[in-house]
């Protein structure tokens, strides 16, 4: 994962109601939830979390599988993985001397 894709992922999981979908389908695990489920737990509009499942789906975080009438939605884990390994990748290996910092995107 690069900067550019983590900005888009964090953007997206910076907002209450698309923070609150992504971490109901992590506990979901593989299974997921159908939308309609996702809407009664979280008490969303479905307008509105069509919005915000757009969103996540963008970014990578959520994939969604039409089953009949249904939509599944799950968490895409290899992405969240990604986006935690790259929060984390220099954790505790000391602060660059200058002209080592990561340029932003």
């Amino acid at each position: 994962m690069n900067d550019a894709l983590a900005a888009r992922a964090l953007s997206a999981l910076g907002n209450r109601t698309r923070l609150g979908v992504f971490r109901l389908l992590v506990r979901a695990g593989d299974a997921g939830l159908t939308v309609g489920d996702i809407q009664r737990r979280l008490e969303v509009p479905a307008s509105t979390l069509a919005h915000h499942v757009a969103a996540l789906t963008q970014v990578g975080l959520v994939s969604q599988e039409r089953r009949g009438r249904e939509v599944i939605c799950r968490a895409e884990y290899p992405t969240m993985l990604a986006l935690v390994e790259f929060l984390t990748e220099a954790c505790c290996t000391g602060v660059p001397e200058d002209g080592e910092t990561r340029q932003a995107s």
